[in-house]
């Protein structure tokens, strides 16, 4: 025990303090992260509409929410452990993986919208879409988990909170394009009807769009961004070259987590779990208090369709410009604007139970993307400032499943919740609400850290 403690303090006594890095190399190591979340909000925006138009059931319409989540609670630990003790001379350690997820991720891209299409039967359809769902949520979380490693391996602490800022806003940025394209596609003549059991052109082609964006956004990433050579990594990060080589036990690394890793991960879980009803139950929400109509064949749900996409982009557009007020906040107001933002999106789930009105729907929306924006940065931005870079990619992703784990809860939960509120999808939005709150009031008993 003592010659490991001189053996770290050794260590630490050599860690070269990480660089400032100029503004573009901050952007053009998050830039691919607009391509990925794309692919995500294309999924998320239309996977309720998608599946109850090759007639899912809206009672269990959450089985087919739990698979995205168990994805990523499987596959983004695992690229964070490899990817820790990967090293490729011309693409790195981080990027090979970014490389792969997302060539296949533009692959299931194409296929999903088209599950309806082929002349499957209603349940092969929908078992079809099931498992190209798995397949693009695999890929995905493949792709997307590099962008936020490489801000953990790169960054010094000063910009940290800038560089997840900026991640932010380029996610919410595809999240705006992906979320407006149906409805822009409609308004100029592509069909947003489709025979019974089959979708609509104007989310096909959405989805060929986001695929195509997807890949060109990686390449920036993959050939502009030059991630440090081992050597350096170990003398940023204070640790022995070797030090990533060694096998490391998982349940050991959960063990000595810091704190700030489970205090968090509280907090993760209702906020987590508000989201992934709202990604269940939104399109069905606004189409029946709206629109009046509980029927995905109609041409009325399918304009509820494309209008929970315009919302979905109001609140990706908020976001976006939240991210930009978060990155000027000190690191001494983190939690009580956290705490905020959380509370604002609690409110703006609940009042959705209550609107009736497509254009104040607006409001509501503004108010949810707030709570996102403060989701995307400042969890990461507090856990990677208390990690040193033994197994940062490690952690990273074993801290998804605070992400993860809160989405699948929520999806087997809604097999008894649903029945019990009377089968009601927008009583499903205000229980997102209580969740936000929920969350909003755990944030106090963060305890932030940073490494010495």
């Amino acid at each position: 025990m003592l010659n490991e403690k001189m053996v770290q303090t050794n260590e630490k006594s050599f860690q070269q303090q990480l660089p400032y890095l100029s503004i573009s190399t901050i952007w053009l190591i998050s830039f691919g992260f607009l391509g990925v979340q794309m692919a995500f909000s294309l999924q998320s925006s239309n996977m309720g509409r998608i599946f109850q138009t090759i007639g899912a059931d809206p009672t269990t319409l959450g089985f087919f929410f739990i698979f995205p989540p168990l994805a990523g609670l499987i596959v983004q630990p695992l690229v964070g452990y490899f990817s820790d003790r990967t090293w490729m001379p011309r693409l790195g350690r981080r990027i090979p993986y970014l490389l792969v997820g997302a060539i296949v991720a533009v692959i299931v891209m194409c296929l999903l919208p088209n599950a309806g299409s082929f002349g499957f039967s209603a349940m092969a359809a929908m078992t079809f879409g099931a498992i190209t769902i798995l397949f693009m949520d695999v890929s995905s979380n493949v792709a997307m988990q590099p962008f936020k490693m490489m801000v953990g391996d790169m960054v010094n602490e000063d910009q940290k909170g800038f560089a997840y800022s900026i991640q932010s806003f380029l996610s919410n940025s595809g999240a705006v394009l992906a979320c407006i394209f149906p409805f822009v596609l409609t308004a100029l003549g592509v069909s947003n009807s489709a025979p019974t059991g089959v979708v609509p052109q104007s989310v096909v082609i959405s989805f060929y769009v986001g695929a195509i964006v997807l890949i060109i956004c990686s390449l920036f990433t993959i050939f502009k961004v030059k991630e440090y050579s081992p050597a350096e990594y170990a003398a940023y990060h204070g640790i022995s070259k070797d030090a990533t080589k060694e096998n490391v036990n998982v349940f050991k690394l959960l063990r000595s987590a810091p704190k700030v890793f489970w205090t968090i991960t509280l907090v993760q879980l209702f906020c987590w779990m508000g989201f992934q009803y709202l990604w269940t139950y939104g399109t069905g929400a606004v189409a029946l208090n709206v629109w009046n109509t509980g029927e995905p064949s109609s041409s009325a749900y399918q304009a509820a369709g494309n209008w929970f996409g315009i919302l979905s982009a109001v609140q990706s557009v908020a976001a976006v410009l939240w991210s930009l007020v978060l990155s000027r906040v000190p690191n001494d107001k983190r939690k009580p604007v956290y705490a905020i933002s959380l509370l604002l999106g609690g409110i703006g789930f609940g009042s959705v139970f209550f609107i009736h009105n497509q254009w104040v729907l607006l409001v509501s929306f503004t108010l949810i993307g707030i709570a996102w924006a403060a989701m995307m940065t400042f969890p990461f931005t507090m856990l990677t400032n208390a990690l040193s870079g033994k197994n940062m990619g490690t952690y990273l992703g074993l801290f998804n499943g605070s992400i993860c784990l809160p989405q699948i809860i929520a999806s087997c939960l809604s097999f008894f919740l649903f029945p019990e509120i009377g089968s009601s999808m927008p009583a499903m939005i205000l229980l997102s609400g209580i969740f936000l709150g929920m969350g909003a009031l755990s944030v106090s008993i963060i305890k932030e850290e940073s490494i010495n």
